[in-house]
């Protein structure tokens, strides 16, 4: 160890660090070329054999040309997530435990078909004791 300068365990920790990261984004831009709807069957060939056989100039090359659309539907997948998250929340709380939002959707229905004139205020009463029980 004792003929290893410190400059290059740092200069050797940089190259490797340098080169896991290009490895994540060789991946990103493999997983963006098959995540994007707007690209042909044919061009995501065209992408992918450029990647793979010349994945330096290809990634870069990809990263200048679409780099944009690239954030674009990083964003777009996120908000899907979240709002199929939230969908899923409201419907898991509606649903569960018959409590919350239900009810006070069934009372608000009942008062409205009181107010039209559909049900009596005795119905509306008996209806009204049913749900609260």
């Amino acid at each position: 160890m004792d003929d290893y300068p410190l400059l290059n365990v740092f200069l050797t920790m940089l190259y490797l660090f340098l080169w896991v990261l290009w490895f994540f984004l060789l991946f990103k831009v493999v997983t963006d070329i098959f995540r994007d709807h707007s690209l042909s069957g044919w061009g995501k060939a065209a992408w992918l054999i450029l990647v793979i056989l010349l994945p330096y100039l290809g990634v870069l090359v990809y990263l200048i040309a679409r780099g944009r659309s690239m954030g674009e539907r990083d964003v777009k997948q996120v908000r899907d997530q979240e709002a199929a998250f939230k969908q899923y929340v409201r419907q898991a709380a509606g649903s569960e435990g018959g409590g919350g939002s239900s009810h006070v959707t069934d009372l608000a229905n009942l008062a409205q078909l009181k107010d039209k004139g559909d049900l009596t205020p005795e119905e509306y009463e008996k209806a009204k004791a049913k749900l609260l029980a």
